[in-house]
């Protein structure tokens, strides 16, 4: 895409959405993919609410005192009674947040932002106080994420307008000051059959999700008020479809039935006699129409491309990360709670001071001091990753050294590297002749996973269970010791050696199917790369058997194979 093609007409949207949310702050707001260029938007936004409206702009780890609102200390302490501080919530009433790095965003204070956006208030409940303040505001979601990784899903659903400025060189940032939002006092009329049209482009589109038709509905009529119009109008309504349902799109519409007429027939024309034949062409072209050919103008750029691949635009987890786990001593702090520390837990002070200034009167406390009981002690949680760890379980048989191992080596080369970046432990299993073998402990030495895999040898039987096996019992190893395991089996899945060692075909695959389903039982998560040339039946058993994810590659190379896998594991 080149500066002189859409990038223009996508600048114009997103100045259009900062305007219309300013006349309707009930759009819920705007989310700029690649949102590093949005200072002209927030420029505009601000322009439109007017220079009095507070910009708030959200820390990426704040806590729930400075979000929700809660108690102000100090003033607590000076006045000997509570005394009660707003939130950035609060703060924001009239104006807009800014949330910069959205793909960053805790579920938590997603939560928040959401419930604000649909109550229009903030209840903070802490400290022994409760505080209701109005907070109606405009979310500007500046999503910086790579393409696995994106904002949280409740939270975008909210927001109107999805704009995409990757690769859109935004204008100075006094472009669009001084368009102040205006409009007519009232809600323009809007008719039935301009909401059914709406519902049906969104349905067309594979638009699930109510609130987009209900937020696209909405900007229309903002738009309408903002040309100073009392009705809303056709091209208000393709507005809207194209800046909200357009970029929402999951899916293409269908395609007209075909023509049961010949296609060589020659049109038939109408009757001499019939005074309408003339007007019909010149009669309008149904609202439908028009509201579904502005949505599909707004199709995402990469909406065919995961067309194609099956795979939905979601918040994804990368390989080599770690479930999230409580820690008592280290990570991300995630608010406090009443204890005692001990046994390395850390005393939050303020927190303690906070729980215990509200009862100082009660406790008839001297001037300048504070009386402390055991309840107001606060403990400081904090919340880590487990270390990740991806084990490699390969097929170094002869049936797999013949078809496949070569592009298996380089799959998992690459994504040893891609789990190195990520400071994952990985672990290499090859599995021949009649038993397998731990080639790789589990390491983060890259330079260790190289060798170990280059001197991977080829030929002998398929000992497919003992694999399986010794994939499983090192995983389970690894969740004893508070990691989180990932299996990748790349196997043509024709196992011909037994857990025994006999080479007995049907106890072998007997065999297999009972270690897969141990694998299955444990939950451990895993990726099936069938490397066979011809996917066979044998395969998809084993994948279920596991419950993991099937990937038939016949003609991969090992970049595509990497790229599978990787998807396999965001899934």
């Amino acid at each position: 895409m080149t500066l002189s093609d859409a990038p223009t007409d996508v600048v114009a949207d997103a100045l259009i959405a900062a305007r219309l949310c300013a006349v309707e702050p009930m759009l819920g707001g705007i989310v700029l993919r690649g949102g590093a260029g949005g200072d002209p938007v927030i420029a505009a936004l601000q322009a439109a609410l007017g220079p009095a409206a507070p910009i708030k702009r959200l820390p990426t780890h704040i806590d729930d005192e400075r979000l929700y609102g809660g108690l102000d200390l100090g003033a607590t302490l000076a006045a000997g009674r509570p005394v009660g501080r707003a939130g950035l919530l609060a703060d924001a009433d009239g104006g807009a947040v800014i949330v910069p790095m959205a793909e960053r965003l805790s579920e938590g204070v997603a939560a928040a932002l959401s419930t604000a956006l649909d109550t229009g208030e903030v209840v903070a409940e802490r400290d022994g106080m409760r505080m209701a303040a109005a907070a109606r505001f405009v979310v500007v979601a500046l999503d910086e994420g790579v393409e696995d990784e994106a904002m949280p899903a409740a939270l975008a659903e909210r927001l109107a307008f999805w704009i995409d400025l990757r690769d859109v060189r935004m204008p100075e940032s006094d472009v669009g000051r001084g368009a102040a939002a205006a409009g007519a006092h009232a809600p323009p009329d809007v008719s039935a059959a301009a909401m059914e049209a709406l519902v049906s482009a969104a349905d067309a589109l594979g638009v699930e999700s109510i609130r987009a038709p209900i937020l696209a509905l909405r900007a229309a009529r903002a738009a309408a008020m903002l040309a100073g119009r009392d009705v809303v109008t056709e091209a208000d309504l393709a507005l809207a479809a194209r800046l909200v349902i357009g970029p929402r799109a999951t899916r293409l519409p269908p395609l007209p039935e075909a023509d049961d007429a010949p296609p060589d027939a020659p049109p038939t024309p109408p009757p001499a006699d019939d005074p309408s034949a003339d007007q019909e062409q010149g009669e309008p072209r149904p609202i439908d129409d028009i509201v579904l050919e502005a949505a599909l103008a707004a199709l995402p750029r990469d909406v065919l491309r995961r067309l194609a691949s099956g795979v939905q635009r979601q918040r994804a987890a990368s390989i080599g990360k770690g479930a999230r786990q409580r820690s008592p001593r280290r990570g991300r702090p995630v608010g406090v709670r009443a204890g005692v520390p001990r046994g390395g837990l850390r005393l939050s002070l303020i927190d303690t001071l906070r729980a215990a200034a509200p009862w100082q009167r009660v406790r008839a406390a001297p001037p300048g001091r504070l009386r402390l009981t055991r309840d107001d002690l606060r403990i400081r949680r904090f919340q880590a990753r487990a270390e990740a760890l991806t084990i490699f379980a390969v097929d170094a048989s002869g049936s797999s050294a013949l078809a496949r191992l070569a592009e298996a080596k380089g799959a998992v080369e690459l994504l040893l590297a891609e789990a190195y970046v990520k400071r994952a432990q990985v672990a290499l299993i090859a599995f021949r002749g009649t038993a397998a073998e731990l080639l790789l402990p589990p390491t983060r030495s890259l330079a260790r996973a190289k060798r170990a895999l280059g001197a991977l040898p080829g030929g002998g039987g398929t000992p497919l269970a003992a694999g399986l096996a010794a994939a499983r019992e090192l995983a389970e190893a690894a969740q004893r010791r508070g990691r989180t395991p990932y299996l990748v089996i790349l196997t043509d899945g024709r196992g011909n050696i037994a857990a025994d060692g006999a080479a007995v075909r049907a106890r072998a695959e007997a065999d297999a199917e009972a270690a897969a389903r141990a694998i299955g039982a444990a939950g451990i998560a895993t990726a099936f790369v069938d490397t066979s040339p011809r996917p066979r039946p044998e395969g998809v058993k084993l994948a279920a058997a596991m419950q993991a994810r099937y990937l038939p590659l016949p003609r991969a190379d090992a970049r595509a194979m990497h790229a599978a896998v990787k998807e396999a594991h965001h899934a």
